[in-house]
């Protein structure tokens, strides 16, 4: 993350996000990974190699994907709370 905002100059390095986007990450993936592969698993009855092949990149790709607008979103309330 940069250090200051090159338009308005704003400084960064006052917020911490921590660990806190990871955490809300980590059960949103989870719950929509789990809960599909319950569903699948329920609906169509695949062999546990197929719900492992699916299961385990949608995880990784949803994590990921996910990490940078949570990222952005925790900035975001910091910066909006310090406003007040």
């Amino acid at each position: 993350m940069v250090e200051r905002c090159e338009a308005c100059g704003f400084d960064f390095s006052r917020l911490n996000t921590g660990d806190g986007a990871a955490i809300f990450i980590m059960q949103i993936a989870g719950g929509i990974v789990v809960f599909t592969a319950l569903y699948l698993q329920i609906a169509l009855n695949p062999p546990i190699w197929l719900m492992l092949l699916i299961a385990l990149p949608a995880s990784l790709i949803l994590s990921l994907g996910l990490m940078r607008p949570g990222k952005g979103l925790m900035i975001a309330l910091q910066m909006k709370g310090r406003e007040r």
